[in-house]
């Protein structure tokens, strides 16, 4: 990979109790993204996501649709440090 680059993205909507973060999961390992993605107390989603600039917009596109049984009402996204240590995606 060449160019890498991190983003962190807070998914917001009916996305808890849904299946989010094991499609996320699998989504990202398809791309071949690392990061993580897991619940947050209010309710929300949040991942990071790290690989090449496309495989990072390909999963935050997708995370602004989601599994069939979420609705995504909003996806906030802002860049993250890239961690080099990072070789694979996790359920936190």
């Amino acid at each position: 990979m060449s160019h890498v680059i991190r983003a962190r993205a807070v998914v917001r909507g009916r996305v808890q109790g849904v299946g989010f973060r094991y499609t996320t999961l699998s989504r990202a390992r398809m791309l071949g993204a690392v990061g993580w993605v897991r619940n947050l107390p209010s309710g929300e989603v949040e991942v990071e996501v790290q690989g090449s600039p496309e495989v990072v917009e390909n999963l935050i596109d997708w995370l602004r649709v989601g599994p069939r049984s979420a609705i995504v009402t909003d996806v906030g996204v802002a860049p993250a440090t890239v961690d080099p240590d990072a070789d694979r995606f996790t359920i936190r």
